[in-house]
């Protein structure tokens, strides 16, 4: 399974294959790169939101039409990049902040470190300026940084991960298959407690440890994140919630069945989830702007989240 920095490696590369390969048919290229289609494609989604400006511009106009791929704008993007002094200064504190993440390869830091130096002697006085600032990243980029190591070292990882279904905080050890992004960064692995597969998000892992012991997660097919990480199934519990003009947008973040228009401007959502209990943190974060209908259950229980929580301000 290829990690997150593997991944990169393999985009960069990416870039430069289809350059010279107008027109490539999509199971060519991802015979060439040892991925499957479905992978290829993901990594050509996110193509087209890289460039040569940190300001939007000169974006990769890359797309395909599912057979073959085709670069719009080869030539453009193709001049020798300019750094203005802001994005010069922007890329070396970046450059240097990720270099200090605990857990990183040396190999990689190494590299990192060499390749900062250079913008540094062509960036003048942009890089004097850089020097004055710097980035902590918080414990998020830490844990990233281990679950890459251990993915790179196949080693297993320990782990106290919080389940905001269950309000509570969980010891697990876990063989790490893959990093990935689909809105929050998470991690997919073997894990022992629940003896299964399962995907954890990187910002509610509160401590985490390399093990000694090597990974050896069973050979799984990796899951088909195209249509988003929660796919539902059709004989999971179904959950209605009515949600005002403001809460429209949890019809475009959550898959759903039925989506119906209501007077005010809002909609009535029918919904379809493994874990129903889940969405009362969704209905705390609407407020006003939206409610749990059915199940009765369910309503009444984010009815006194709710209650306990305005109770717990005045206090």
């Amino acid at each position: 399974m290829a990690n997150a920095i593997d991944q990169t490696r393999r985009m960069l590369s990416l870039v430069t294959y289809l350059r010279e390969r107008p027109g490539a048919r999509v199971s060519d290229v991802a015979r060439a790169f040892g991925v499957t289609e479905a992978e290829l494609i993901g990594d050509l989604n996110v193509l087209p939101l890289c460039g040569t400006s940190f300001r939007g511009g000169d974006l990769l106009d890359i797309d395909t039409d599912g057979e073959r791929i085709w670069w719009h704008n080869v030539d453009d993007v193709a001049q020798p990049l300019r750094l203005a002094a802001d994005e010069a200064a922007a890329l070396l504190v970046a450059a240097r902040a990720v270099a200090n993440l605990p857990g990183l390869r040396e190999s990689d830091r190494q590299a990192l470190l060499r390749a900062t130096a250079k913008v540094e002697g062509a960036a003048g006085e942009a890089a004097g300026a850089s020097s004055r600032l710097s980035v902590t990243f918080e414990s998020e980029g830490s844990v990233f940084a281990d679950v890459d190591r251990a993915i790179a070292e196949r080693r297993r990882l320990w782990i106290r991960y919080y389940s905001p279904s269950r309000d509570e905080l969980t010891e697990r050890e876990v063989d790490p298959i893959r990093l990935f992004a689909v809105g929050h960064t998470y991690f997919e692995g073997w894990c022992y407690l629940s003896e299964d597969r399962r995907t954890f998000r990187l910002d509610r892992v509160a401590e985490i440890r390399l093990l000694d012991q090597p990974s050896d997660p069973p050979r799984i097919e990796p899951r088909d994140l195209s249509q988003g990480l929660v796919q539902p199934a059709g004989d999971d519990p179904e959950v209605v919630i009515e949600v005002g003009p403001g809460g429209r947008w949890v019809a475009e973040y959550y898959p759903h069945d039925r989506a119906e228009e209501l007077p005010d401007g809002g909609l009535r959502i029918s919904l379809r989830t493994p874990d129903p209990g889940s969405l009362r943190r969704l209905a705390l974060r609407l407020g006003r702007d939206g409610r749990i209908v059915s199940p009765a259950a369910l309503a009444d229980s984010a009815r006194d989240a709710a209650a306990r929580a305005l109770a717990a301000y005045g206090e």
